[in-house]
């Protein structure tokens, strides 16, 4: 094998990379091309979330750009290589879609508060492997989309923490340092949560039935 294949073959393209040292390329070297392999990679997940607490695709649009215009200005000043870049990115997300929220007044108190939080049982927060397992069952086909109508309708704190829980796959340690609580606080918050969700679907299923 002469050396030119040899290069070839062990050379490595931006998608064998990890976010990490992506991220290294481009502040260091300028390389948009590692940029660009990080937005194809996660910018589909970011701007579902922030279409799904706006609920306007033009709205979310602007939010998108607005946070990758952030995220561009910002990664030599603020970014701390020793986080996840992606953490990083949900956060810049999520305080440009609760600021728009909040300013068309669309916000929301949580179903309880911080102080009965404290009150209930740490354990008695956990979401429940049943609830989770039927919230999988139900993303499918027509039901995903039942699904999605629901959490719409929940409270702006829930619908967050079940957002980046269910959709994005994100730790509670996460989901608590992104929205500024408690782990208890982001799990009680799933908790009533789920507890909602099941309302709205027995509401649902019974005025099914009762149209039959």
């Amino acid at each position: 094998m002469n050396l030119f294949h040899l290069q070839t073959k062990t050379q490595k393209s931006h998608s064998d990379y990890s976010d990490e040292d992506l991220v290294r390329l481009y502040r260091r070297k300028n390389d948009e091309q590692a940029f660009s392999e990080l937005l194809n990679r996660h910018q589909e997940k970011i701007y579902s979330y922030v279409l799904s607490m706006v609920h306007n695709e033009e709205v979310a649009n602007d939010i998108f750009q607005e946070t990758f215009t952030k995220v561009i200005t910002k990664m030599d000043e603020t970014y701390n290589e020793q986080g996840k870049w992606i953490a990083w990115v949900m956060r810049i997300a999520h305080n440009a879609t609760i600021d728009h929220i909040r300013k068309q007044k669309r916000f929301v108190d949580v179903t309880a508060s911080d102080e009965e939080d404290q009150k209930a049982d740490f354990y008695d927060r956990l979401p429940d492997e049943e609830s989770l397992d039927q919230l999988e069952t139900l993303e499918m086909d027509e039901a995903k989309a039942s699904l999605m109508r629901h959490i719409a309708q929940l409270p702006e704190e829930q619908r967050t923490v079940v957002m980046l829980r269910h959709y994005y796959q994100m730790p509670f340690k996460e989901i608590a340092e992104l929205t500024d609580v408690s782990i208890n606080t982001a799990l009680g918050r799933m908790r009533y949560a789920l507890i909602n969700l099941r309302k709205m679907f027995e509401s649902e299923i019974e005025n099914q039935t009762g149209n039959l």
